[in-house]
């Protein structure tokens, strides 16, 4: 197992990650799968080092923001290593964003570059006018007057670059968080981070040289960033990039072409592969995959049963967040509870607290709070937000579990998605978690409502199954179901059947939508009254 390194004063990331595989004799390992290229680590570094050359030759300096806004191609990894290696910031952000959001995003982080898809560039054009720090737009694809061609920078730029000195403190990357309210927060990491958020990879993964990744979660989510980028650059094995949505029948083609022996994925993805075989029968292969990963929001037991049952294979389930740069809790090969996130993992600290910051017993439901040498410094310009959600060495979850005597803790949701019925504490999740045991059911969300003396009880937002119809007889089932495996006032009060969930592009369920459509049956019936 690879060991962690010292992380002495002066300290740039990309020395660790990157150029000390080609001191180790790996350069001509294949560290990117894409489309049908193969890229060694001496490829990428090449690249990575001209991309850095082309960023100072526009005049770019150390701690200036260099935006990007790619699909998951060699082009984002040699971009993002590339602007740490002269000491400046990689700023990731969404493929699926509109033009407010890039006007936001690039005006907040007040980057000086962008360098974009062609295809995603009409949203910025919207909005280039009202841009203040932005100089240089680069384009990867077909550029126009006044924008720059990612092809011709490189091609025409030096292959050796020298490594900026920078400190271990320095800030290296951010990537954006928009978390549940407010606007989306730049969330700052240094360049000593990543050193102490690979012990999932270590310890869960357990990676070698000989591993290929392939993550349903995008570059720029830190989700997708941990499994293609921090994870296979730390161990020396190799990711598989694949630029477009990723549809079941997409996800199945990839892993049978590229055979990869680690699968990243959601909750959503694994629940939408297992729909899709089981509706279209096609042929597939997941014999490669020696573990399966799932986080973004907790795994159903549903979800993990019937793929277990499928492929004969456990989901490594786990939790992290972009605040603190990696998953910090997971599911451990042979020590997995069903319906449990898994244990805390080495290089991490933490603590379940009440409203006043006491930590309370086990058993008990509290506020999850981790210390770790590797979680962001602060977000960028939300001195406020910065202050709730950091306490000290610690950085507040807003995710609520509980824990039991062996140490594995179970997720209830998070602090502003409780609900109360009947004054007592209800956890969506546990709901949800029981619904999807359903026969019937594929997927479901659950959100709290006012009933007629307004007070708030669990309403279920149900998808269900091939060759199952809405019925009443099916509602009054589902919540017998629930009401024989949980305490009687949890069971969800009304049960909307609906052809799929809101959910972001990463495959968190949007609860706020769930919602919002409530309020909107409300004032449909309302106006329907006489």
């Amino acid at each position: 197992m690879l060991s962690l390194p010292e992380v002495p004063e002066e300290f740039n990331i990309c020395t660790f990650l990157l150029d000390r595989h080609l001191k180790e004799g790996r350069g001509n390992n294949i560290a990117v799968y894409y489309k049908d290229k193969k890229l060694t680590y001496a490829q990428i570094a090449e690249e990575s080092n001209r991309f850095g050359n082309v960023l100072l030759n526009l005049g770019i300096e150390r701690e200036n923001r260099v935006m990007i806004c790619l699909y998951d191609c060699p082009e984002f990894i040699t971009s993002f290593f590339g602007a740490m290696k002269i000491g400046a910031v990689p700023v990731p952000v969404s493929t699926m964003a509109v033009s407010q959001d890039y006007l936001y995003y690039l005006n907040d982080s007040r980057a000086k570059v962008l360098i974009i898809d062609e295809k995603i560039l009409p949203e910025v054009i919207k909005v280039k006018n009202q841009l203040i720090h932005l100089k240089h737009i680069i384009v990867l694809g077909n550029s126009e007057p006044g924008q720059l061609n990612y092809s011709e920078l490189i091609k025409n730029s030096p292959p050796d670059l020298t490594t900026a000195i920078t400190s271990r403190d320095d800030m290296a990357f951010w990537f954006y968080s928009s978390g549940t309210t407010g606007k989306p927060k730049g969330v700052v990491h240094l360049h000593h981070d990543l050193v102490f958020l690979t012990a999932h990879c270590r310890e869960v993964l357990s990676m070698t040289p000989d591993d290929i990744v392939f993550s349903v979660s995008k570059l720029y989510f830190s989700y997708g960033r941990n499994s293609s980028l921090d994870s296979v650059f730390f161990s020396g094995g190799a990711a598989v990039l694949y630029p477009g949505l990723p549809r079941p029948e997409s996800i199945v083609k990839v892993v049978k072409k590229y055979r990869p022996t680690i699968f990243c994925g959601v909750p959503s993805s694994y629940s939408a592969i297992l729909n899709y075989l089981e509706k279209y029968k096609v042929e597939y292969d997941f014999s490669s995959v020696r573990a399966f990963v799932s986080a973004g929001e907790p795994l159903p037991k549903g979800i993990f049963y019937r793929w277990k049952e499928k492929f004969g294979m456990d989901i490594l389930d786990g939790i992290g967040s972009t605040d603190v740069g990696a998953i910090y809790i997971s599911s451990l090969p042979g020590q997995i509870k069903p319906g449990s996130v898994g244990k805390l993992l080495s290089n991490f600290e933490g603590k379940l607290v009440d409203e006043l910051g006491r930590e309370v017993a086990r058993g008990e439901i509290g506020n999850l709070w981790i210390k770790c040498d590797g979680t962001a410094s602060h977000y960028w310009n939300k001195h406020q937000k910065t202050k709730e959600s950091f306490c000290g060495e610690w950085f507040i979850t807003g995710d609520m579990f509980y824990q039991d005597e062996e140490g594995f803790y179970y997720s209830v949701g998070r602090s502003d998605d409780m609900l109360k019925a009947g004054g007592i504490w209800v956890s969506p999740f546990e709901v949800e978690d029981i619904l999807t045991e359903h026969h019937a059911v594929s997927e479901c969300g659950v959100v709290g409502a006012p009933d007629k003396d307004n007070l708030e009880k669990p309403v279920a937002f149900v998808v269900l199954k091939k060759g199952y119809k809405p019925s009443p007889l099916l509602e009054n089932e589902l919540q017998e179901f629930v009401r024989s495996k949980t305490a009687h006032y949890k069971y969800p009060r009304c049960i909307h059947f609906v052809d799929k969930l809101p959910r972001t592009a990463n495959g968190k369920l949007q609860r706020c939508k769930l919602r919002e459509k409530l309020y909107s049956f409300k004032n449909q019936r309302q106006k329907s009254q006489p």
